[in-house]
């Protein structure tokens, strides 16, 4: 009988832990995702529950320091390439031609004390 209970304990155990490390894994991942778009207080704070190595948790914010700038290079270099293309005079044109203009203007002259 004791030994049935020493079982079930066990058991108990082995899902606490196993839950505890499938919520470690799942907030990883979770954080892997979003790293590249949070600062590194938030992700500190983030990470401040988890039990990690500091090799572990240095490394982590290597990578999301490196996923920022690497999407930061990528996102400037596709907007520089469209804003190359787009010939300016000619669009301005365009939108001249199917525009009308008005400027209205008042003028009020008064004498100095």
């Amino acid at each position: 009988m004791s030994d049935e209970k020493d079982d079930k304990n066990a058991d108990k155990k082995d899902d606490k832990s196993s839950t505890l490390l499938g919520e470690a894994a799942k907030k990883l991942f979770t954080v892997g995702v979003t790293a590249a778009f949070l600062t590194e207080e938030s992700l500190r704070s983030y990470l401040s529950d988890i039990k990690l190595p500091k090799e572990v948790f240095g490394l982590i914010l290597q990578s999301a320091s490196k996923s920022k700038d690497e999407i930061t290079n990528r996102v400037t270099k596709e907007i520089a390439g469209v804003l190359s293309k787009i010939d300016y005079v000619k669009e301005f044109s365009k939108f001249a031609e199917t525009h009308k203009f008005k400027v209205t203007a008042e003028i009020e002259i008064q004498k100095k004390n």
